[in-house]
């Protein structure tokens, strides 16, 4: 393993612990509409729920893109 991907992998790791201590200790209201955007598919029946979130997945893959984007781009 190179250096390079373990600074990577301490840094991924303590962004993820400060986004769940974030999501934990209340933000969470924050990010409420997350997950309810249009192009979300969302059934309920008696017996039955299926929950898709396409467009909340898509949001996220865009996000993701950028950021590494950046990163390669300023690294």
């Amino acid at each position: 393993m190179t250096p390079q991907l373990g600074k990577f992998l301490v840094a991924a790791g303590l962004l993820l612990v400060a986004l769940g201590a974030f999501l934990w200790l209340g933000g969470g209201s924050l990010l409420g509409w997350f997950g309810r955007l249009p192009g979300d598919i969302r059934i309920e029946r008696p017996g039955f729920r299926l929950y898709a979130p396409l467009a909340s997945m898509l949001l996220v893959s865009i996000v993701l893109s950028l950021l590494l984007w950046l990163w390669r781009r300023l690294g």
